[in-house]
């Protein structure tokens, strides 16, 4: 809940420099505590870790430390427990927090904020806050990644056809289409885990800008907060949101994957296709066509990019044009990477639903893979490995069998050995060999090749990776 403004009381928040109040509409711009709210926990914690710090140097005494501690504390348990009075006119959390602990504690609240501003404390709020995303989505990656390799398991050996411009291109296996995703997402993966490298440096100690005159211990706060170490410049700290950003841009791409995978399934589970079956739990009917079943989870996280992309392009507005160091314009970055965190982790769990439950049609695969000339390539290849033809003559030989068998309405395999040598006479009866589709996967033993044996290897490389 949110109680009312007191222009009071943001005047003495603000200090002796001003006589008045502020207006509505400037107090309605400028308060951020309708979304910062969220950064609660990690206020907090900065909050115990740069109190103990600050009694640890003797810059507070003991007992003023240990009722600041205990406090924060119970500010802690009425926020989680609902009771929290949440103000707008103390503006944001940090006020909010050390408003409610001084009203619990009394006079050694106001130690608190000694050596620090709410520049590096917003700073080290946030970029806990965005560690902890990283940290999420590298676990809903990993869910992820663990399903597609099942169905890769599954289906190793189960032919389906590739694909480019949407067009029969060659047959592959239906493990090997899975474990192409489970290498898009572990590079998402790894870019969460850098970025988390990236970023575990520890603002706090920077100050407003310039650091600070008392003989504060910023090893220490780094150490309690789980940072490597402190950050090198007290200028940066406070003005860099590289650590957002990186995030934003990690997330842009996986939930590019994401629409990727998304725009499979909606392919693919149409009456057109039929490849995959999505169960109930992510389908939905139609209000006046009965027979109906639409992919609507797949096509919603298909659209769900937009809105993550559209965040890292508005944090990237925000921030092209500051100068150093801090400016108000920063308060508008956490909203993006909120609404961007929430609907990756969304996007995330669904498809790991979706992935986990979607059924393949494997009659269906098979016979697609074997439809539209997928064998052509394998043609060309035999006629190079067999007749020893330069490769683009084989190309040409190819290409006219192909036009000849579309001209008698049927695919290469059924073309006659004699067919096949009016148009070369070299041509031998064990071309046929090399024209089914199951021959045609086999054949592709190079390393990340289609074939079931590297399939399966692939398979397990990922299932140790991922125990």
């Amino acid at each position: 809940m949110t109680a009312p403004s007191d222009p009071k009381t943001a005047n003495q928040m603000w200090g002796g420099r001003f006589a008045e109040g502020p207006d509505a509409i400037m107090m309605a711009i400028n308060a951020s505590i309708g979304f910062d709210q969220r950064l609660y926990a990690q206020d907090i914690a900065g909050s115990r870790a740069h109190a103990a710090m600050l009694a640890a140097t003797g810059i507070l005494t003991p007992s003023d430390a240990e009722a600041i501690g205990e406090g924060l504390l119970t500010v802690l348990s009425e926020i989680e427990t609902g009771g929290f009075p949440f103000r707008t006119d103390l503006e944001d959390i940090h006020m909010n927090v050390e408003n409610r602990l001084k009203e619990i504690i009394g006079a050694p609240a106001g130690r608190l904020h000694t050596a620090r501003s709410r520049n590096d404390q917003v700073a080290v709020d946030f970029r806990l806050w965005v560690r902890d995303q990283c940290d999420a989505a590298i676990e809903g990656l990993t869910a992820l990644m663990r399903a597609f390799v099942a169905q890769a398991e599954a289906g190793a050996d189960w032919v389906m056809p590739g694909f480019t411009h949407l067009q029969t291109a060659q047959p592959v296996t239906w493990g090997h289409h899975m474990l192409a995703y489970v290498e898009m997402f572990a590079r998402d993966r790894s870019r969460f885990e850098d970025a988390r490298r990236r970023m575990n440096e520890c603002p706090l100690g920077a100050a407003a800008l310039a650091g600070t005159g008392f003989p504060i211990d910023r090893q220490m706060t780094a150490r309690a907060l789980g940072f490597d170490r402190p950050t090198a410049n007290s200028l940066d700290s406070v003005s860099d949101r590289d650590f957002a950003l990186e995030f934003l841009a990690a997330s842009s791409i996986c939930a590019m994957h994401l629409s990727r995978f998304a725009e499979e399934l909606v392919i693919w589970s149409s009456a057109q296709f039929r490849f995959v079956r999505l169960s109930d739990k992510w389908t939905t009917g139609s209000s006046i066509m009965p027979q109906k079943k639409n992919p609507d989870a797949a096509e919603l996280l298909r659209a769900k990019i937009g809105r993550i992309l559209g965040a890292t392009v508005a944090l990237f507005t925000v921030m092209k044009g500051l100068p150093l160091t801090y400016s108000k314009d920063m308060q508008e970055d956490k909203e993006q990477v909120f609404d961007a965190a929430d609907t990756l982790m969304l996007g995330l769990a669904a498809m790991t639903g979706m992935v986990g439950d979607m059924t393949a049609n494997r009659p269906m695969l098979a016979q697609a893979a074997a439809s539209g000339f997928s064998t052509a390539t394998d043609l060309a290849d035999w006629l190079v490995r067999a007749l020893n033809l330069p490769f683009r003559d084989a190309h040409h030989v190819t290409g006219t069998l192909v036009a000849l068998a579309e001209s008698t309405g049927c695919d290469l395999p059924d073309l006659s050995l004699a067919q096949m040598q009016g148009v070369h006479a070299g041509i031998r009866a064990d071309v046929f060999d090399v024209l089914g589709v199951e021959n045609s996967v086999r054949s592709r033993q190079s390393y990340g090749g289609t074939a079931p044996d590297q399939v399966r290897a692939q398979v397990a490389r990922w299932k140790e990776i991922l125990a």
